[in-house]
């Protein structure tokens, strides 16, 4: 295939329908938000794990029943993550039959395909530790037996930014195991009064019908794969990455994880807006919902900014690291 640098490509007939067909399914229940929808998905369909952290009311349940309403044979869980949460009501736990006088593994709500995991900073470490060979080698090991997730396996969690009496912070390699962590935000007046007169009639997750096939999902990630990225941008990422070790303001930048996830994520990003390559705006756009979560700002740097203020301290530290690294110019010639 040929590749124009930079330029506009419509993605191959048979997966763009498929992508169209999975994002406007979405958007009847989660209105107004259609670049959120499409990072989360960007973030699903490149085989990564989600959490969404924002204040309640602003549709992050309902994004994740959505998506696992729109493929066809899926399984959803939920888990309601408390202080009082065991492991095993995550991978679940093997049980002495007594009439067979043998033991029989129970599964927890982690063997599904899609998982809500919903204020999972309400659990006790431990607990969230559970999630970790799951949410990194997609299987679980109880009793001394592994035995592997479905597929696809997908993660998607929420916790509440304002509220910390009776949470339990992540930790950074929990933090790491999250291709991205994003927002979705109010919606515009003219969306919320839309959301109100739709809903007088009963929620739309109600008549929501799967559009999109495992098996299309499936096809869609390995559609990820053959999406172009150019030299120049590779080593932009892996630039961009490196300057988050160095900016003022952080004192752990980005792994290796971060350059991997970043360019395996912008190549979703570019599939799903009808595109064969990647762009630098892709990557661009995507440097917050991927590294930001990543990245530990200095004592002082932390001391200066709230949590209200993060957002905007991470888009300060996003404009020292484009200074340091910044976006490659076409190569007409080439």
């Amino acid at each position: 295939m040929t590749h124009t640098l930079f330029g506009v490509t419509e993605t191959r007939p048979a997966v763009r329908p498929v992508t169209q067909r999975l994002i406007e399914n979405i958007e009847r229940t989660v209105v107004g938000k259609h670049d959120e929808i499409v990072v989360v998905l960007a973030a699903l369909i490149s085989g990564g794990h989600v959490l969404l952290e924002d204040v309640p009311g602003t549709a992050k349940t309902v994004l994740a029943r959505a998506i696992a309403q729109t493929l066809e044979g899926a399984r959803f869980a939920r888990i309601q993550c408390t202080p009082d949460l065991q492991p095993t009501d995550v991978t679940g736990l093997s049980i002495y039959d007594q009439k067979t006088r043998e033991f029989t593994f129970r599964p927890g709500p982690i063997f599904a395909t899609i998982v809500l995991v919903d204020e999972i900073n309400r659990a006790m470490p431990r607990t969230q530790s559970a999630l970790l060979e799951a949410m990194a080698e997609r299987q679980v090991t109880v009793d001394g037996v592994t035995r592997r997730l479905p597929e696809p396996f997908l993660v998607i969690a929420t916790e509440n930014p304002i509220e910390h009496e009776g949470t339990f912070p992540l930790p950074e390699a929990q933090l790491d195991r999250f291709a991205i962590r994003s927002t979705l935000g109010y919606p515009s007046r003219d969306d919320e009064v839309s959301i109100v007169v739709t809903q007088q009639h009963g929620h739309p997750l109600a008549s929501l019908e799967p559009t999109v096939s495992t098996d299309e999902f499936a096809r869609l990630s390995r559609a990820v794969e053959d999406v172009y990225v150019d030299a120049l941008i590779v080593g932009w990422i892996v630039d961009l990455v490196r300057a988050t070790r160095i900016v003022d303001g952080v004192d752990v930048g980005a792994s290796v994880r971060g350059s991997l996830t970043l360019e395996r994520t912008a190549r979703a990003w570019a599939l799903l807006n009808g595109r064969d390559h990647v762009l630098p705006a892709d990557v661009e756009h995507l440097f917050l919902p991927v590294l930001g979560h990543r990245l530990v700002p200095t004592a002082s740097y932390a001391a200066e900014t709230s949590a209200l203020d993060r957002d905007a301290a991470l888009a300060q530290v996003k404009d020292r690291c484009l200074a340091i690294a910044p976006p490659p110019a076409p190569d007409w010639d080439r």
